[in-house]
């Protein structure tokens, strides 16, 4: 379950009419929100997870002198002004193969044939790569090695070689990648497939990390159907929960979406309580602002009772466009955090962006949480209108140091956040952006 501290809401210190900037917003909940508990996974469950301890390297890598190239192990002066006019004939002592126990000597006048990973025998100083080399056959230099089951006399008798090789040539030295006692990976690092791989390779079968937070994800409004279903009269297809579900697997999160729920405050309420036994965070969209029906306000705008003290939701005016009314607090014995987020496709993308998202980062104890910001230089038409008082962020796509407004400000107009990369962020006190003016971009994802 969450570790999130209780909440006390906004109005503790603000009061009831205070309209809240974007950035009093996100403090209040980035002061609220707490790192999950760390728990020891195996390694592809740690998938995506950060490392809460620092990891030791327990054993070199690799572990010892290998060949890099399937070939032949020799000594530097048996080889030495070796060329195809006058090849040097070394005696084949046998096979050397990756996870071989036993190791053969390689004397004077002798090489062993040796596969990729196979270790240098003793007595070996270099390897000549079999190019270099007529593969036993007497037939001049070959491409390849025959498959031992394929020609098993490849291991013994002759070869010549036409190269000569420096020392530990085509040799990887034992601790040349980490050596033991190294740190192979900071506290802090998320594991994704290198870092596991490297896990894997010293050695490690678990580790110690915060698991990725549960979010559950669920839209309200009794206008709501499911995708591939008939829209009746006054309907309209659920994307909010899409978009949000994903938008948290995104981030990080094991999200779950649950079905939209119709404008019934109960049910509602309801709803939620179940679904907090596999929740780290609740996001919910729509029913956040003023109307008769909106049902989230309804069903959460309750300061706790006896056997929840210090649980409860705020809502909120915020300054800013989309995105004006929002929700925020906890919910549930364990105070599982709850955001509540407009209906509007827009505003709820937006206020995932700003909010959600780096509540879920803050879950997953990663250092930087807050959302990717840049400067470009604002390619348009015609200047851009911004309400004064309001942050207004505005779709737009960012390339090579430049954005440009995708679509228009309406908070409905999903098919144009569908093509955008970027919200171009206008300041409170400014009504009027002219082209050519370096902006404030928000990067998105």
């Amino acid at each position: 379950m969450s570790s999130a501290a209780p909440h006390v809401t906004g109005q503790d210190h603000f009061g009831p009419d205070h309209l809240w900037s974007v950035d009093e917003h996100l403090e209040d909940i980035l002061a609220t929100v707490r790192p999950l508990e760390p728990i020891e996974l195996h390694l592809l469950d740690a998938q995506g997870c950060v490392l809460v301890e620092d990891i030791t390297v327990p054993v070199s890598l690799p572990p010892f002198d290998n060949s890099s190239m399937d070939g032949y192990a020799v000594r530097v002066a048996d080889v030495a002004g070796a060329s195809e006019e006058f090849p040097a004939a070394l005696e084949v002592v046998g096979d050397v193969a990756a996870g071989q126990a036993e190791l053969l000597h390689v004397g004077p006048g002798q090489a062993a044939r040796i596969m990729t990973g196979a270790p240098l025998p003793p007595g070996a100083e270099t390897v000549v790569p079999v190019e270099w080399t007529d593969g036993g056959l007497g037939e001049g230099p070959v491409r390849g090695m025959l498959a031992r089951s394929l020609g098993p006399e490849g291991a013994t008798g002759h070869v010549q070689v036409y190269r000569p090789a420096e020392a530990r040539a085509h040799v990887r030295a034992k601790g040349s990648d980490v050596r033991a006692g190294d740190r192979a990976l900071e506290a802090g690092t998320v594991l994704g497939p290198p870092q596991i791989s490297l896990l894997a390779a010293i050695g490690r079968g678990t580790v110690r990390v915060r698991p990725r937070p549960r979010v559950v994800v669920l839209s309200t409004g009794s206008e709501l159907v499911q995708p591939d279903t008939e829209l009746g009269t006054g309907q309209i297809y659920d994307s909010n929960s899409f978009a949000l579900t994903a938008a948290a697997r995104d981030a990080g999160a094991i999200a779950y979406r649950v079905g939209a729920v119709a404008d019934d405050a109960e049910t509602l309420r309801s709803t939620i309580e179940d679904q907090l036994v596999r929740a780290d965070l609740v996001v919910t969209t729509g029913g956040v602002s003023v109307g008769a029906y909106d049902v989230v306000k309804e069903a959460l705008s309750y300061v706790g009772d006896e056997d929840e003290p210090g649980s409860g939701i705020d809502f909120r005016k915020l300054a800013m466009q989309p995105g004006k009314p929002q929700g925020f607090g906890s919910i549930g014995p364990d105070h599982t955090p709850l955001l509540a987020l407009p209906g509007n496709p827009v505003s709820s993308y937006v206020s995932f962006e700003l909010f959600v998202r780096p509540a879920i980062r803050t879950l997953m104890g990663l250092r930087d949480v807050h959302p990717p910001t840049t400067r470009a230089t604002l390619t348009a038409d015609k200047a851009l209108t911004s309400p004064k008082g309001r942050r207004q962020f505005l779709r737009g796509t960012y390339a090579d140091g430049k954005v440009t407004p995708v679509g228009g400000a309406g908070s409905h107009l999903v098919a144009a956040l569908a093509h955008a990369d970027a919200l171009i962020a206008v300041p409170e006190d400014t009504v009027s952006v002219e082209p050519g003016t370096e902006v404030e971009v928000v990067l998105l994802g």
